[in-house]
């Protein structure tokens, strides 16, 4: 039994439907939705949303958890959101916004610069600082790990783009 699964996912006031396995969902950021599949039901109860498998099958068990947490992704999404923070360490190495376009200075020969997709804004508190925010989980990630992919972090110095909340395991430099 999957305890993910298991859970009511609460509507938070959003407005959903569910209708030949699709479920909508909107709300005051915008409108997000997901497609399913046939071995997992979907219920709408008052206030909740609940998930379950279709059948006994292990794919069907497999898929209940992972759908239910797809459906609780869009409610957050059109309620309040998602952003990823990422962090730029080096000297000289800082982030400008170029317009609607994001400006990296990451120590090469030229500057970066990268344009983001609809749905995301980026924002740029201070030189070193960078916010991703959209309503859809996985295209946040997505944008934050595309501009972290222009300088990963190195384990030496720490230099880089990295996330927030990252961890960089440092390396001894060599020895003589």
């Amino acid at each position: 039994m999957s305890r993910t699964g298991k859970k009511p996912v609460l509507l938070n006031g959003a407005t959903v439907t569910i209708e030949n396995n699709r479920v909508r969902a909107k709300g005051p950021k915008g409108e997000l939705s997901v497609e399913l599949l046939d071995i997992v039901k979907v219920k709408q109860t008052g206030d909740a949303i609940m998930v379950e498998p279709a059948n006994d099958s292990k794919q069907a068990r497999a898929a209940w958890g992972t759908f239910r947490s797809l459906i609780q992704n869009i409610i957050t999404g059109v309620t309040s959101g998602f952003e990823k923070k990422l962090e730029i360490s080096g000297v000289g190495f800082r982030a400008s916004m170029q317009g609607s376009d994001l400006k990296l200075m990451l120590g090469f020969s030229h500057d970066v610069v990268y344009k983001a997709p609809e749905g995301i804004k980026i924002a740029v508190p201070s030189p070193t600082e960078i916010v991703v925010s959209g309503i859809d989980k996985q295209q946040v990630g997505q944008v934050a790990a595309n501009i972290r992919s222009f300088r990963p972090p190195e384990p030496y110095k720490g230099k880089g783009v990295r996330y927030a909340d990252e961890y960089i395991f440092r390396k001894e430099g060599k020895k003589k």
